[in-house]
């Protein structure tokens, strides 16, 4: 599926939907399931590309890994992880992959190419190379991107304070902390996903959290345990978006990840007016976890500022949407970490203008002015290899009378591959063009 044409449903969205296992969560009961002694045994792995490159990964670094009924199983290589297997490891699309490995490695015992497709290598890495060579890990990458190289090195604690907030580079110096002595401390700017922090602890590995910070100690036994995924919040608000942006619609979301690290999209929409509540709250393999019930509602522009970015960064993609729906102007600011995921997501933003929207690309953000809720004007876009891309013009097309044609669609298999499918499941008209 290369090209796709999506349409309005005729009517309001209404319905129930079950989504893919949280990318993130996946990722790391990969990640961290290789290192252990014992087997990970995960319910719910997604399938997108990302989670494949990590499962791929870590069976030629040692793992071993099998499906076995609804679980995936990964057996742990213990401190033998990283010992065995080739140089140069693909990790596809998968920035996830190549950060936390990075850190995962950089204790090791040989050297080990990390590299990845073209567009994983335009991605900076720098940003987590520099913290682990003041670990004492020997890193080298190219212009500050991929491929990176990883020599063996011994490893002494830091106290590091990120310049810009990342989980991903937060998780990378927290997985080399784990070999090295003595004690590991992140500080970071702003609160990013602690999923790696939650994981460690139900492994067994002690955390400490304080004031903006997160600490590990050295040569902690990782123990492997049984997993279930929730639901990822991130494809989740593609959905609540459409819901909010269509009349009359309302639209469940079920078993969806609710951790506050990962939820501020609902917070930006309730605030633009979506009602969104939560049901059945529960905890899900040490996430917080609900159903996610969003309604229509008159949506009005709303200011994002920096210290919302890390809660909302993936998706503030379709986020832009609902500011396109929104009356009045919706200013995004603190996101320059949108130039550099799959796409410079905010030059991509900027083919609203094709549909009518009036937009302006700021250097870290977007300022949107909205239709007030008229409806969008149908034309061509590019998803530019980037599935949120992909999925948010797809969202966007639901108000659009005469739909919006979306190259390079295929995109979505890298985190939801079954998304065209969810979405003509609420009505939505989507036609393969190629």
């Amino acid at each position: 599926m290369r090209r796709v044409r999506v349409r309005p449903a005729p009517g309001p969205l209404a319905g129930a939907l079950g989504l893919p296992g949280d990318k993130s969560i996946a990722h790391r009961a990969v990640l961290l399931g290789a290192l252990a002694t014992g087997t990970q045994r995960i319910r719910g792995l997604p399938q997108g590309a990302d989670v494949r490159a990590s499962l791929a990964a870590v069976a030629a670094l040692g793992a071993r890994v099998e499906p076995d009924a609804d679980w995936t199983l990964v057996h742990g290589a213990g401190r033998r992880f990283g010992a065995v297997g080739p140089e140069v490891i693909d990790c596809a699309n998968s920035g996830t992959t190549m950060r936390l490995l990075a850190g995962m490695l950089a204790g090791g015992s040989r050297t080990v190419v990390l590299d990845g497709d073209a567009s994983l290598r335009r991605r900076p890495m720098e940003r987590v190379a520099a913290p682990l060579r003041a670990l004492g890990a020997r890193v080298e990458t190219t212009a500050g991107r991929p491929p990176i190289r990883i020599h063996p090195g011994t490893l002494r604690g830091i106290d590091w304070t990120l310049p810009v907030a990342s989980a991903q580079v937060k998780s990378a110096i927290l997985l080399a902390g784990l070999g090295a002595a003595g004690e590991t401390v992140v500080r970071e700017p702003h609160p990013t996903r602690d999923h790696t922090e939650r994981m460690l602890v139900a492994m067994g590995v002690p955390v400490e959290r304080r004031d903006g910070a997160v600490a590990v100690r050295g040569g902690t036994e990782l123990h492997a345990i049984d997993l279930t995924l929730p639901g990822d919040p991130s494809s989740a608000a593609f959905f609540a978006v459409a819901a909010a942006i269509v009349p009359g619609s309302r639209v469940v979301l079920r078993d969806v990840c609710v951790n506050p690290t990962r939820d501020g999209f609902v917070r930006i929409l309730r605030r633009m007016g979506a009602a969104i509540e939560y049901r059945n709250a529960r905890d899900v393999g040490g996430e917080p976890c609900a159903d996610v019930c969003a309604a229509a509602g008159v949506l009005v522009g709303t200011s994002i500022d920096a210290a919302e970015v890390p809660a909302a960064v993936d998706e503030l993609p379709v986020l832009a949407i609902a500011a396109a729906c929104a009356a009045g102007e919706t200013q995004v600011r603190g996101a320059s970490e949108l130039r550099v995921k799959e796409s410079d997501r905010l030059e991509a933003l900027a083919q609203l203008r094709v549909l009518g929207v009036d937009v302006t690309v700021v250097p870290d953000g977007l300022v949107v002015r909205g239709t007030g809720g008229g409806p969008l004007g149908s034309g061509a876009v590019s998803a530019r290899g980037d599935h949120r891309i992909a999925m948010a013009f797809a969202v966007a097309a639901l108000r659009a009378p005469d739909g919006i044609e979306i190259d390079d669609a295929g995109a979505v298999d890298v985190s939801f591959p079954g998304f065209f499918d969810r979405l003509s499941v609420l009505g939505a008209q989507v036609e393969v063009l190629a």
